[in-house]
């Protein structure tokens, strides 16, 4: 398993209908200044934080890393 710690996370897009859980995408920096995303799902009865997935976003579908193009 790789470990990465995220800093200054920024939760900019909620889901809050998604299912099982609600979720939401957040947008941190690793250690090396790069964006990097993470969605996250909230199990609310249990209250645990479940990592759904990291990526890299690609620039040329996001403004700013934080605001969708349109395409």
């Amino acid at each position: 398993m790789r470990k990465f710690s995220i800093v200054s996370p920024k939760l900019f897009e909620n889901y809050p209908k998604d299912f099982p859980f609600p979720s939401c995408l957040i947008l941190g920096y690793n250690k090396k200044r790069e964006p990097v995303h993470t969605v996250w799902a909230y199990d609310e009865i249990n209250q645990i934080a479940i990592l759904i997935t990291v990526y890299i976003p690609d620039p040329e579908k996001w403004i700013n890393f934080e605001k969708r193009r349109e395409i």
